[in-house]
Parts: structure tokens; sequence; C-alpha cells
């Protein structure tokens, strides 16, 4: 990873990639990537499924190394990754408080986080019988343990009820200037788009469009993927999102864009 010098900042950028592709078994998956997280922001990365997303984040994490390009940073960094999925074996004897022990962090550092997630209740608990709001404020407090530069978050939020989400969302909006970290979140929940975030990126294998959230769904590209009709809105009544047009959900009162796995 290169380093940005100090004179090449007109913001304080934290990382930034440049010209980043990535070719796997002769398919483009990223085409000249230029992004960029500057310091305690909160990002929100969507796009369609397939559209590199995963890629992408393995390329910042340094788990992945491009084709072409590069990786820029102000210094070195530190990250933590929430995935979107943890479903250990029901055979390891995993607790909770054996989860946090793997991150070494000063023990004032340690009960503040632990406090602020509200799992102080949970350290004896086996991780694997947790709700899953329960298991995202675990991991949440475990990748904070780091202390990073740069919180990653993969749909952290998928598979909770209306309140666990909506708790978690705040708490990760107070994220940035409590811990210093920025945050890049991979999300479908047009609410948090439209709401929680600071800028929001669309790719689809090249970034189409990246701007203020309220600024965003008027883009042609972003149109063309998600169509004219779907757009952020803040929501009041009991309705939801689905294809283009609002209709009555009573399960779920929250915007979506309906993801699919994506490999």
């Amino acid at each position: 990873m290169s380093e940005l010098q100090p004179s090449e900042l007109s913001t304080p950028v934290l990382i930034a990639l440049e010209q980043i592709s990535v070719r796997i078994d002769d398919r483009d998956i990223l085409k000249q990537i230029d992004f960029s997280i500057h310091e305690q922001e909160i990002v929100t990365l969507i796009g369609p499924n397939g559209a590199g997303k995963s890629t992408l984040i393995k390329v910042l994490l340094g788990i992945l190394r491009p084709n072409a390009g590069q990786i820029l940073s102000s210094r070195k960094l530190k990250f933590s990754y929430v995935p979107q999925k943890f479903n250990p074996s029901h055979s390891l004897p995993l607790r909770v408080k054996d989860l946090l022990d793997l991150e070494s962090c000063p023990a004032a550092i340690k009960q503040e986080i632990i406090q602020d997630t509200g799992i102080a209740k949970l350290q004896d608990s086996k991780v694997q019988q947790l709700s899953g709001g329960e298991r995202q404020r675990v991991l949440l407090a475990r990748a904070l343990l780091r202390q990073p530069d740069l919180l990653v978050l993969d749909e952290p939020m998928q598979g909770l009820d209306i309140q666990s989400e909506a708790e978690l969302y705040d708490y990760v909006r107070s994220l940035p200037e409590k811990y210093r970290c920025a945050v890049l979140m991979v999300s479908h929940d047009l609410q948090w788009v439209m709401q929680g975030t600071q800028r929001v990126v669309c790719l689809n294998k090249h970034i189409c469009c990246s701007g203020l959230p309220e600024n965003i769904q008027q883009h042609p590209e972003y149109q063309a993927i998600f169509g004219t009709n779907r757009v952020f809105y803040q929501h009041h009544h009991d309705h939801c999102a689905h294809g283009d047009s609002a209709t009555a959900c009573q399960h779920d009162p929250r915007p979506h864009i309906h993801p699919e796995p994506e490999a």
C-alpha cells in the first residue's frame, strides 16, 4: 500500500483506490475504480447483485490483490470488518467473552464498548444462542475493540427486527465521533441510505455515481439500475417499496433495495 503525501490531500482522505481493476476467470469484476473514504466519514455502498461490492471490500481490506491500480493511505491503517453472516458451529464452546478476548484492548476502552453496545449481560452466553440483534452487537463490539481507523459493515442489519435495526443504526451513526473511525457500510436499506450516511457510492463493476444521498437518485445510471421510481424517501406509514410501487407491508415497513446473495 502506497502512502499519500500530505501535499496531495485537499481534504482528510483516509484511504483511496486509484484505477483499481480486478479480473477473475476472464471476467471483469471491477473496472478502473476510483474510490476514497475520508476520516470519520460514513459511506454507504450500494449496487445490484454481482456489482462487485464484496470484491471491492476485499481489495480495500488487502485480502485481494487487484490486477491494476494502487491503494493509497495517509498512514498505516487498522481495519475492522463485521461480516454479513457469522454462524459458528454449535459444537464449538464459544462464549461471548471468549470471542471478545480474542482482541487485545485497554480495559477501560473495552468496558466502555461493552456498555455502549449493550452486551454486558451477554458475556457468559454462547454465541450460537444469541438472537440476531444480540449477535450483531457482539460482532460490532469485537470490531471496535481493534480501535480501527476504518470499520467495514457488510449488511449488518440483515435479518434484524425493526427495533433492533433502529437501535443499531443509531449507534452506528455515533461511531465516527465517539471512536474517531470512518465507516463503510454495504446496505440495501434505503432509509439508512437516506438518513444515516454522508455519502452514497453506487457500484456496478465501475463507480456509476457517488454523492449526497438526496442527489444520487437523480443520476441516470442510478435510475438505469434501480428504476426512475425507485427513490429514497423518509418512511412514515405502513408501506414498503416492492418493485416500483409502494404496497401495504405490515411485516416490515422499511424501504429496501431487495438484495440477492453476491458471489
